[in-house]
């Protein structure tokens, strides 16, 4: 199921995309946490305002590391991002004026379902709500604020709560031309794994995300370009880029 949250007259709602009509149903509740039963009112996708599919409860946690072939999940580095930091498709990504530089990293990204610690990686599954994608825009400034600035994690397009993300494309363009491109298949842990690791480190809660982290490198934007991510199987994620006065 891919689940879109989307900008409407009375707010935003959630829409399940229908893959044959090519439209969102839209429904009468967050399907985490609610009733999940159509409306009746359905939007066709070429007319459809896509905000971030998921405003996190708590917090985004990230993944450094995690594409080296010989990496261990207690040498990964590990960051955290507020609620803040999320934005959504074609949203501004605004550089903060202390930033000298600003690059940006297509990321397969959890979208936790229910809460868990400490949860073995062999039920990990059970605390996964969907996939989807997250551009984890860094600045090279040191310490945690190259992490945290608000707009710093555009979110979405959507979510796909039965992705086989074993073997998906990531990709990172500037101003339409490709400046990275890898696979989630050198991914040196599954999802799973991730998920239980976290779960170790922090209580995890409903809608919380983790973002599984990069290979790519110096896919660097400056104010004036159009920063563009894209997940196989997720879609796009376009944001024009400025520069905090």
């Amino acid at each position: 199921m891919k689940i879109a949250r989307l900008s409407l007259q009375q707010g935003p709602r959630y829409g399940v995309y229908d893959e044959v009509k090519h439209d969102y149903i839209v429904l009468s509740d967050d399907p985490m946490f609610g009733d999940s039963t159509p409306t009746g009112q359905r939007i066709p996708a070429t007319e459809a305002n896509l905000v971030a599919p998921m405003l996190p409860r708590s917090k985004v946690i990230g993944f450094v590391g995690s594409y080296a072939s010989d990496a261990r999940l207690e040498d990964l580095g590990v960051f955290i991002k507020p609620n803040t930091a999320v934005s959504g498709p074609n949203d501004p990504l605004v550089i903060p004026a202390w930033a000298d530089q600003v690059f940006i990293e297509p990321e397969l990204a959890i979208v936790i379902g229910r809460p868990v610690k400490d949860i073995a990686p062999d039920r990990a599954h059970e605390a996964i709500f969907g996939f989807t994608l997250s551009n984890d825009a860094t600045s090279t400034a040191s310490g945690a604020r190259a992490k945290m600035w608000d707009t710093s994690l555009p979110l979405g397009p959507i979510i796909d709560t039965a992705l086989d993300t074993s073997s998906l494309d990531l990709v990172a363009s500037i101003n339409g031309e490709e400046v990275g491109r890898a696979s989630t298949a050198t991914l040196a842990f599954s999802p799973e794994e991730l998920v239980a690791y976290a779960s170790s480190l922090a209580t995890l809660l409903p809608g919380d995300i983790i973002s599984t982290g990069t290979p790519l490198r110096n896919c660097f934007v400056h104010a004036g370009d159009t920063a563009e991510v894209s997940l196989e199987g997720i879609g796009t994620l376009t944001n024009p880029v400025y520069k905090a006065e």
